[in-house]
Parts: structure tokens; sequence; C-alpha cells
């Protein structure tokens, strides 16, 4: 039986993760097993970031409506339950755009709680 030369299988495998390295410092770039190292820790944080994005997003947003809920004299806890009681289902994200570019809008909104 030939034997099996598995060379190109490897170089293979190894330039294309090389390639996904480009922009690293250092042996982090072109030693593969420095490479592989640091790209695994890359795509470790990059799949918990994307997950703490949503979160941060939440918080910006939740200040935001907190904001301008007190510019208008109400508390975000209470207008929040305001909403509910009043049956407005608007997400968080569009009431901070509410509160950000249709004031008026907002301030209707905070009536509508308020009543």
């Amino acid at each position: 039986m030939s034997r099996v030369k598995r060379g190109t299988v490897t170089k293979k495998r190894h330039k294309r993760l090389l390639k996904q390295t480009k922009g690293f410092w250092g042996q982090r770039k072109n030693i593969f097993k420095r490479a592989k190292e640091t790209l695994m820790r890359a795509w470790a944080y990059a799949f918990k970031s994307r997950k703490l994005k949503k979160r941060d997003m939440r918080r910006l947003f939740v200040s935001r409506i907190s904001a301008a809920a007190k510019e208008r004299g109400l508390a975000y806890n209470t207008f929040i339950h305001g909403l509910k009681q009043s049956d407005v289902q608007l997400n968080r994200k569009m009431l901070s755009q509410l509160a950000i570019h249709e004031p008026k809008a907002f301030t209707e909104l905070v009536h509508l709680t308020q009543k």
C-alpha cells in the first residue's frame, strides 16, 4: 500500500487559520501555534461580547428613558408600569428613540401613563 503525504492538507489548514490572524501582533500572526491560541481566545471574546452588547444597549435605553421621564416629572418604574397598565406595547429601544427624536410623542405617552 502506498503512503499518503498530507503536507498539502496541513498547509491549507494552517494558511486558512493564519489568514484570519492578519493584523495580530508579533508571533500571533505568523506562528501557527501562537496564532491558533490567540484566534480561539478572540473568538471566545467575540462570542461573549455579542451577548454583552445586548445587555449594554438595554442599559442605555433604560437610562435614556429614565432621564426623559424625570424631565417630565415621572420616575422610570412608574412610567413603565403605567405603560403596561395602559396596554402600550413599545419596547425600550423604541421608547428611547421617541424620547430623543420625538419629544412631543414621548410627552403624550407620559400623560397617558399619568391618567
